[in-house]
Formats: structure tokens, C-alpha cells, sequence
């Protein structure tokens, strides 16, 4: 299954971050329109940049042009993130990670968590925020953890229940919708929760560093 890694014009990563995911089989790097500029302070070069070219630097451009595959997309409808995602699931990729799209517009991060929503599980895709990993989850899974690993959950409306098997607070077919009940910091007992979906898509938070250091991927 093709892996690609989108960059975007975030808060950027540490650049280990991006060398354990490539890693890992995410060997294409797509950057963001602005997320070019992340790539080049951290001495990685894209293999395509994607999106209205509003953002990126004159320097990255030029560094870049003869090197990366550049795609100007005007179009104002979808969010240089979302250019990216329609081209990933165009050409097939089966799975993608989305790095550098939270930071200090508010704004923008609770976007791309909507593209989180809007575009799986057309694409199976994560999200890197700092030291946080998303996943978004539904119908019947089981998530490789520890026993003490601190792992959230986050709902989006009253629709959709969690049942889980290996939690310290055990979720009963109950619901978690945004604003009203989540299960922050609950902890695994077990070194596989078992989780079941019903009626729509939820969020699994952990720690990233933690994952890393476990081999939880």
C-alpha cells in the first residue's frame, strides 16, 4: 500500500518525526503549499508541493522547482490540504499522515480535524500535533498498547457509542459527543483494548513519544 506524509503550513514538526514515519513506509512527501517552507528549514525535499502557492516562500520556490514536482491548484473551494488528499487517493495512496496542520490559528486546526472526518476512510489517515497522535476510529478494532498507557477518546455526536474491553473506565456502549462527555486520560489495563464504533467515527488520542518508544505502530 502506497504511505505519503502531508506537510502543511503549521506548527512544524521535529524533523525525527518525519524520518521515523518515512521510515515506516511513508516514503512520499507532499507538502502543503506553505508546508514547503517547513521542508526546506528542515533540509528535506518534497517530492511534490500541491495548492494555491499563496504561502510558500519566494526561496523555497526556487530551491525546490527544479527538484520537486510543483501543482499550482487555484482553486478556492478546497483547503491546500484537501488539494493534497484528493491527489493522494487519485494516485492511489491507501494511507496518509497529516503533520504540520494545527499551530496558532484555531481556525485551522479545527479545519483539518473536519478534514480528518470528511476524508476517512476514503483514505486511512492520522494526524501528528506535536506530541499527540490522532486516529480516527470506527466500527470493531484493537489498539496494540501497555498495561498504564494513558489513551483519550473523543466522539462527535450523540449518535455514535464506544464499547471498549481493556480500560481502566470501561465505555458501555455509551456516547462521547463533542462539547458534552468525552473519556480524557482514560488508561489501558490490558495490552490490547478492543473498541466498538457504532454509528458514526470517533477520536483515539495518545501519546506520541510513548507509541514511538513502544513500538505501537
Amino acid at each position: 500500500m502506497k504511505k505519503c506524509i502531508i506537510l502543511a503550513n503549521g506548527k512544524p514538526p521535529k524533523k525525527n518525526i518525519i524520518s521515523f514515519f518515512q521510515g515506516r513506509g511513508f516514503d512520499t512527501l507532499i507538502c502543503a503549499d506553505g508546508g514547503a517552507n517547513s521542508a526546506m528549514k528542515m533540509n528535506l525535499i518534497p517530492d511534490l508541493i500541491i495548492g494555491d502557492l499563496d504561502s510558500i516562500s519566494t526561496e523555497a520556490l526556487r530551491k525546490f522547482k527544479l527538484v520537486s514536482k510543483i501543482i499550482e491548484i487555484k482553486r478556492q473551494n478546497d483547503t491546500d490540504v484537501e488539494k493534497c488528499l484528493k491527489y493522494a487517493m487519485k494516485k492511489e495512496f491507501g494511507e496518509a499522515i497529516l503533520i504540520g496542520v494545527t499551530g496558532n490559528r484555531l481556525d485551522h486546526t479545527f479545519c483539518n480535524l473536519g478534514i480528518v472526518l470528511k476524508f476517512f476512510p476514503q483514505i486511512n489517515l492520522s494526524l501528528v500535533a506535536e506530541d499527540s497522535f490522532l486516529k480516527p476510529v470506527k466500527g470493531n478494532m484493537k489498539l496494540k498498547t501497555f498495561i498504564g498507557e494513558t489513551i483519550s477518546f473523543y466522539g462527535i455526536n450523540k449518535k455514535t457509542k464506544f464499547t471498549s474491553k481493556g480500560l481502566k473506565y470501561p465505555l458501555k456502549n455509551i456516547s462521547l459527543p463533542f462539547g458534552v462527555k468525552e473519556s480524557t486520560s482514560n488508561v489501558a489495563t490490558k495490552n490490547i483494548v478492543e473498541l466498538k464504533i457504532k454509528n458514526g467515527t470517533g477520536f483515539v488520542i495518545r501519546d506520541l513519544t510513548t507509541m514511538i518508544k513502544h513500538d505501537l505502530f
